[in-house]
């Protein structure tokens, strides 16, 4: 089983201790995206390509960001799959298309270990919400639909914060929500670019790697790093 970061991991006594408010990143931490490779396969495009419009997607919310600039998730993906896709010969018109695509965050479902995982974060007595980069209303639905809606306590998105993560005022809405410190509250995410950047405004930090793969180095090292959401339940009952 993942243990707590030791010292000399950069994770300190107070990050480590159990939080009072878990906040969950949304799109792909919490639902599974690979079907949107689906999506993609029915409109005559490579399904390959669902991934690196997606990365393209983050970096150019990025890149508002940094900025101080901001625009809603659905937008950008809009704009940007109607780039991706205006070279690809597809078996329907290019409006048909990126519509197609789109639709298919309304069918999206929770990873496996999403329920039992929440359930048993929520029998901790730890107070759960999320915060997503896309709307509310897709985390509200994913959460309605797997069962478990009632054991988080707000749905957030960065489209009230005014700002994408990873920006520190985007985690700073968070908190406000909440009414908690920084110490008080650990982001879970399974992106390094998330719990980096929660760690940088204050927050503790846990990262599931569910893939097995390797945290980038030249990221802050998370205080915990966990297999699944039942995982993280058991590191920190």
């Amino acid at each position: 089983m993942p243990e707590l970061v030791s010292p000399d991991q950069h994770a300190s006594p107070e990050r480590a201790r159990r939080p009072r408010v878990l906040v969950f990143d949304v799109n792909e931490t919490l639902s599974d995206m690979s079907p949107l490779a689906d999506r993609f396969e029915e409109i005559g495009a490579p399904g390959h390509l669902a991934t690196s419009w997606f990365a393209g997607l983050l970096r150019d919310g990025f890149a508002l960001a940094v900025t101080g600039g901001s625009q809603p998730f659905s937008r950008i993906g809009e704009e940007s799959l109607r780039i991706l896709l205006g070279g690809v010969s597809l078996r329907v018109g290019l409006d048909d298309a990126v519509a197609h695509v789109m639709a298919g965050f309304g069918e999206l479902r929770v990873h496996e270990d999403v329920p039992g995982g929440v359930r048993a974060l929520a029998g901790l007595g730890i107070r759960l919400v999320t915060l997503s980069n896309g709307a509310a209303s897709i985390a509200h639905r994913l959460l309605a639909e797997a069962g478990v809606r009632d054991a988080v306590e707000q749905v957030l998105s960065v489209e009230a914060a005014g700002i994408w993560k990873p920006a520190p005022a985007a985690y700073a809405y968070a908190l406000e929500r909440c009414s908690v410190d920084p110490q008080d509250a650990m982001l879970v995410a399974v992106h390094p670019w998330d719990t980096d950047g929660a760690a940088r405004a204050g927050l503790g930090s846990a990262w599931v790697n569910r893939t097995g793969g390797a945290f980038p180095g030249y990221f802050t090292t998370p205080d915990l790093e966990a297999r699944s959401l039942l995982d993280l339940a058991e590191q920190l009952r």
